[in-house]
């Protein structure tokens, strides 16, 4: 009885399990249990660790200084998404301003084309009576071009550069008309600086260009009345003393034998188209 009780004893020794230490650090150990337990065949078998028995008190000892908590990892500012929507974003506005420009440019193109090779705008609310003086001194209305095409232009014979190419392009283009067609053009030039446009200067000046070119002048608001009548604009620009430039309109008008307004011309029309618009216009009055 009494060898019972040990071998009990003994059994129940042999089955609990032993802690045996396996490190020690500075402020702590690490504890590994092993279980032990017999076999049928009276063997004691070392099972594999189970546990470590100290991992909570390295997580609050001194693993808490040697390997901080995990942190979730964030995007910068700017993720990579959001860079790519920027981009896109800009590219679209990009590409949106540079097709409304070229749109725009089209249309202005467009507009500039209609004007220029359209027909024939009929009797306008262009041209009316008026009196001047041309360059030999004489009165001169209105009335005294009728039975003729007469082909007009405004300007100042102070003009540096722009009415001198003007009137040499109307003359040119008269002789061209003159010469494909058979057409004869009475060239007019209307100044638009009575001040210093007199009938002296005027008759000097005209004579540089065309021997068929008739200049008319007057007074102020004479010249203003003609000029209201063709809806022409001119201010004076840069005045220093008696010495000033004139802004004013840069456009030919065609006038029929009845002196009435038939089409203008801009100065984007070269010598050649100038002669042609103006053959065509009078073939279709023909008609």
């Amino acid at each position: 009885m009494s060898r019972m009780k040990g071998l009990i004893r003994t059994l129940r020794i042999i089955s609990q399990p032993q802690v045996i230490p396996l490190s020690r650090g500075n402020k702590g150990s690490s504890y590994q249990c092993l279980a032990s337990a017999t076999t049928t065949s009276g063997h004691t078998n070392v099972e594999k660790p189970v546990e470590n028995a100290s991992s909570e008190g390295k997580q609050t000892g001194n693993s808490d200084q040697t390997n901080p908590p995990s942190r979730s990892i964030r995007g910068g500012p700017v993720s990579w998404l959001s860079l790519v929507l920027l981009i896109m974003t800009g590219g679209g506005l990009i590409f949106y301003y540079d097709r409304e420009k070229k749109r725009h440019i089209e249309g202005l193109k467009a507009a500039t084309s209609s004007v220029k090779q359209g027909p024939s705008v009929g009797t306008a609310a262009i041209g009316g009576p008026f009196k001047l003086v041309n360059h030999d001194g004489k009165s001169v209305t209105e009335k005294d071009f009728l039975g003729k095409w007469t082909l007009i232009y405004f300007g100042f014979t102070h003009c540096p550069d722009i009415c001198p190419d003007e009137l040499q392009k109307m003359a040119t283009a008269i002789e061209k008309i003159k010469s494909t067609a058979g057409l004869e053009i009475v060239p007019v030039f209307i100044s638009v600086d009575p001040e210093r446009d007199s009938v002296e200067q005027i008759h000097d000046y005209v004579k540089e260009f065309h021997p068929d070119l008739i200049g008319l002048t007057g007074t102020p608001s004479e010249v203003r009345q003609a000029a209201r009548a063709y809806r022409v604009y001119y201010m004076k620009t840069e005045e220093e003393g008696s010495d000033y430039l004139v802004d004013h309109s840069i456009v030919m008008y065609l006038m029929n034998p009845n002196m009435e307004f038939v089409k203008f011309y801009g100065k984007n029309y070269d010598v050649d188209s100038l002669a042609d618009g103006i053959i065509k216009e009078i073939k279709q009055y023909k008609k």
